[in-house]
């Protein structure tokens, strides 16, 4: 990839498409994770081959749209501070409901398995880290912590977009944000009691 996030072929690639126009179509698509390569040259009016100028496949396309939803969740949450760590991972949560939802199919296209976004995949993971950190917890139990988050909210937020007919009210984001910082960072288990008489 270039330094500006487009994937180069060589000389004379189309200069209608950029990498703006092809994540911003991504998008509008009723559906991120059925959007077919096809369908994205539709929807920015080039062929098929023009489009693979800049992206070659899904794996590609979704590469850049990660980037994009990632520079978008963080500069939503703002500055992480060592002493509003808690805070910090509220907003990047609220970011999170608001941006994923904001693109249906993007949630459950995470929630199966993928290839990640090597740069973007790691500024995330990298911040969150440094959050559990903060919070006073060794690099591996916020390592742990990291992975408890990240794999909840998208489990949630893709739960949200394919809901189960449970009978119950509409599950709220607050309540379930607030009982998973609760139990956040992730400490070591306390051992069990022995039985009694054994």
């Amino acid at each position: 990839m270039a330094d500006d996030g487009r994937v180069r072929r060589g000389r004379g690639r189309p200069t209608q498409i950029s990498r703006e126009r092809i994540v911003d179509a991504a998008f509008a698509a009723e559906n991120l994770d059925a959007l077919t390569m096809r369908d994205l040259a539709a929807r920015l009016g080039v062929t098929h081959s023009a489009l693979y100028w800049w992206v070659r496949d899904r794996d590609e396309l979704f590469d850049l749209v990660n980037e994009v939803m990632i520079e978008r969740v963080l500069g939503a949450a703002g500055t992480r501070s060592p002493r509003r760590w808690r805070s910090w991972l509220a907003a990047v949560g609220w970011a999170m409901h608001d941006q994923y939802l904001a693109a249906p199919g993007y949630a459950t296209h995470l929630s199966r398995p993928h290839r990640h976004t090597p740069g973007a995949f790691e500024r995330m993971r990298g911040e969150m880290v440094a959050a559990f950190i903060d919070a006073g917890v060794g690099d591996e139990l916020a390592e742990q912590s990291w992975y408890i988050f990240i794999s909840s909210m998208v489990g949630w937020l893709a739960g949200h977009e394919n809901p189960l007919q449970l009978g119950a009210a509409e599950p709220r984001f607050d309540l379930f944000l607030e009982a998973l910082l609760r139990g956040l960072p992730a400490r070591e288990p306390r051992a069990p009691r022995p039985a009694r008489g054994g």
